[in-house]
Order: structure tokens, then C-alpha cells, then sequence
């Protein structure tokens, strides 16, 4: 019904920033929240940040004043500005929406952050 393609990983120094993108192929009717996580190595997929269709948003601790999540309800791309990355941001990075109580989820994009 959806499909999620995320984009915008690399590497990156320490200190450095990236931009990750979502586009969502299908309609968007019926998301009420846009998110994004990350999956680690070896570790469990944890939320990074989150933006519901009426605009309230939420992040991670480690993240706060570094990421910031947009787009709005017009858009079929969300968006993940990172800055000022450290080595523990490395992960791959999936994008997830909530469509009718369901969680859909892109493939992800890996970010790594060298020291």
C-alpha cells in the first residue's frame, strides 16, 4: 500500500551533519505519525525522532538539539537534518510511518560516523 525509500546516508566525520530523506510513494491519507529510527550494531532499532500529522514532535535524549525532523502534512518527504554527528550515531537509519494504526517501514539507509 506504501513503500518507504529513505536516502541521504553516507559517511560522515565526527562533528559533520547529514540530511536523510523519506519518500513515500503511496497516498499519504490516513499517516498520523512520521518517524524515524535507528538500528545500531549488535543493538536493538530505537525511536530517534517522531512528528505527528498535527505537528508535534519528539526525539530521542542523545539527539535533542542536534536533529531535527520535518515536513509537513503536504509532503510526501520527511526529512531527517543531523548535526554535529558523533561515532555513536552510526546506524542504519529506517523511516516508519503510522498509517491506520499500522506501522509501515523503509529498508533503511546506514550512517556512519567516523571518529
Amino acid at each position: 500500500q506504501v513503500q518507504l525509500v529513505e536516502s541521504g546516508g553516507g559517511l560522515v566525520q565526527a562533528g559533520g551533519s547529514l540530511r536523510l530523506s523519506c519518500a513515500a510513494s503511496g497516498s499519504t491519507f490516513g499517516i498520523t505519525v512520521r518517524g524515524w529510527y535507528r538500528q545500531a550494531p549488535g543493538k536493538e532499532r530505537e525511536l530517534v525522532a517522531s512528528k505527528t500529522t498535527g505537528g508535534s514532535t519528539n526525539y530521542a535524549d542523545s539527539v535533542k538539539g542536534r536533529f531535527t525532523i520535518s515536513g509537513d502534512n503536504a509532503q510526501n518527504t520527511v526529512y531527517l537534518q543531523m548535526n554535529s554527528l558523533k561515532p555513536e550515531d552510526t546506524a542504519v537509519y529506517y523511516c516508519k510511518i503510522v498509517k491506520f494504526n499500522m506501522n509501515y517501514w523503509g529498508k533503511g539507509t546506514l550512517v556512519t560516523v567516523s571518529s
